[in-house]
Formats: structure tokens, C-alpha cells, sequence
């Protein structure tokens, strides 16, 4: 509880649930990460550029943030943990057909019985493994 921050923590909810309702109504599109990426390497023409704008906008952020940021979060100054976690994620993704931001923010939203499901299974994993830590 010593980096708890409520505020922040709820400028990024507000931010995160702003975007997927601002890509829904003018585009029509489910703000859901894991489906924008994995359309990036199997790229459509006319659904490229919007994909590749909000992937750059995202870790540009982290870009533009990272001089306020403070580095308890990090886990390791390891690059292959990264790679590792990122495959991890990416594999799990595949098996829960989305992400977190997927089924959290939209799915629910839509009251989606599989995405309220794959967010409390979310949920869960997270206290555990936070317990472990």
C-alpha cells in the first residue's frame, strides 16, 4: 500500500474507458489490445493505420510518462523476463480470446457472460499471484 494512488489510478480508468467509448461510437471498433496488436501482423487494407496510431499512441505515452514515473514497478532490469512475460501474456490471450482490457472494460460493459467470466478468472489469478509475491 505504500505506491497506492487513487487519483492516478482513476485519471488512467477514466482515460482507458473514455478511449474504448470514443473507438466505439466514430469507428466501431472494441478497444481491446491483445485483438488491435494481433490485427497489426495480419494487416487488412483500411484497418492498418488506425491499429498502428493506437499501438504507437499507447507506448508512446509510456515514453512521454516515464520521467514522472518512479521504478518500484519494475520487476527486473532484465530484458528476457519481458520477452518471457510478454509471450506469457500473449499465449494466454489466445486461450482467453482477449485481454483484460477487452473483456474488462468492453465486454463487461456489453454484459458479455464469457468476458464477466475471463475478468473475475483475471481477478482471481492476480490476488493469488499477489499473495505469492
Amino acid at each position: 500500500m505504500d505506491n497506492f494512488t487513487p487519483w492516478s489510478a482513476l485519471a488512467g480508468g477514466a482515460l482507458l474507458g473514455a478511449s474504448a467509448v470514443i473507438l466505439l461510437l466514430f469507428a466501431g471498433k472494441i478497444a481491446g489490445i491483445s485483438g488491435i496488436f494481433s490485427g497489426l501482423l495480419r494487416p487488412r487494407k483500411k484497418d492498418f493505420l488506425w491499429r498502428l496510431l493506437f499501438v504507437a499512441g499507447m507506448m508512446g505515452s509510456f515514453f512521454i510518462l516515464s520521467p514522472t514515473l518512479s521504478s518500484s514497478w519494475l520487476i527486473a532490469p532484465s530484458i528476457g523476463l519481458y520477452i518471457i512475460a510478454g509471450l506469457l501474456v500473449g499465449i494466454g490471450t489466445r486461450v482467453g480470446n482477449g485481454c483484460t482490457s477487452g473483456h474488462g472494460i468492453i465486454g463487461i460493459a456489453r454484459i458479455s457472460k464469457r468476458s464477466i467470466l475471463a475478468t473475475c478468472i483475471f481477478i482471481s489469478s492476480a490476488i493469488v499471484v499477489v499473495l505469492f509475491r
